[in-house]
């Protein structure tokens, strides 16, 4: 099996993160930890699950300011076997994460976009995503972008979308998505009020998103993830059980992992397997690439199930 290449597409934050008793009501003010300030967003993440716990060969492109954060953020991703060298530099401030933690590790997230909003996709870009197996983006970065990635797919290429943050995608996205990666939330408004109000589950979300998309897996926190297909029978692959300390990036874990392991010529059932044994460690550690396990300590928990 190849290492495979993974080309991701999209944000990086500097998380500031505090630890809370639990998450404040509207127009209430409570006493947290710590301040901690670490390296984020969903597209950061993403590539440094892809390199460090799916063991792609994984390029990172996004855009940072000329700041201090960015500076944290370069060294997080060289630190794991990122690219880096296709990260633009813009003159306005590095994207920002305001994060609470509640003691059973549920979290509570703001972004201020900041320099993720100036991101493009150019030449160069475009050169590496064409050399890719798999591109994947997510939508903390204008929906434009995400469209000039697809575009510059190789024949063959898959494009891996984690529709979150939750928005409307444009028909055009839509025809472009190989595989759409979900929460039940997300794919709830997807699915439009028809998804919202049926109440079937994720089978009859994804049965209704696989109207639009050829794949489909949905994430369902501690009860694991569902995997479909058009054609073929929805897949369940379990959990890992695990204690929870701080599930920041769980998610962005999950998806890389899934997209280095599709990249690496695995099936989507056995790619997903890996990715929520990737998550599962994510979880049990605080911050968000902090947190990322290395790719031997995923497969020693993938084969332990």
């Amino acid at each position: 099996m190849s290492d495979g290449r993974v080309v991701v597409v999209g944000s990086a934050n500097v998380d500031l993160v505090v630890a809370v008793p639990r998450h404040p009501a509207g127009g209430e003010t409570i006493l947290g930890g710590d301040l901690r300030r670490s390296p984020g967003g969903k597209g950061a993440n993403q590539a440094v699950g892809a390199a460090r716990a799916g063991g792609a060969e994984t390029t990172f492109v996004g855009a940072v300011g000329r700041d201090e954060s960015a500076e944290l953020l370069f060294a997080s991703l060289q630190r794991s076997g990122v690219r880096t060298d296709l990260v633009w530099r813009v003159d306005v401030p590095t994207g920002t994460a305001l994060i609470t933690v509640s003691p059973d590790g549920e979290n509570a997230i703001v972004v201020a976009p900041g320099a993720n909003s100036h991101l493009e996709v150019q030449q160069p870009q475009e050169r590496r995503i064409a050399a890719a197996d798999v591109v994947l983006a997510q939508l903390e970065v204008p929906v434009e972008v995400v469209l000039a990635a697809a575009a510059a797919r190789r024949p063959g290429a898959l494009l891996v979308l984690n529709a979150a943050p939750s928005r409307s995608l444009p028909d055009a996205l839509w025809a472009a998505v190989d595989v759409l990666v979900v929460n039940e939330h997300e794919a709830a408004d997807l699915s439009g009020p028809s998804g919202r109000a049926a109440g079937g589950g994720p089978e009859a979300l994804a049965a209704g998103l696989l109207e639009r998309v050829p794949a489909v897996v949905v994430t369902l926190g501690g009860a694991g993830s569902l995997v479909a297909r058009r054609g073929q029978p929805a897949v369940r692959v379990p959990a890992f059980s695990v204690r929870a300390v701080d599930t920041t990036g769980a998610g962005d874990t999950y998806c890389g992992v899934l997209a280095a392991g599709l990249a690496q010529g695995r099936s989507l059932p056995d790619a997903a397997r890996l990715a929520a044994a990737a998550g599962a460690l994510a979880v049990t550690r605080r911050g968000a690439q902090e947190a990322v396990p290395a790719v031997a300590e995923v497969a020693r928990l993938a084969a332990s199930g």
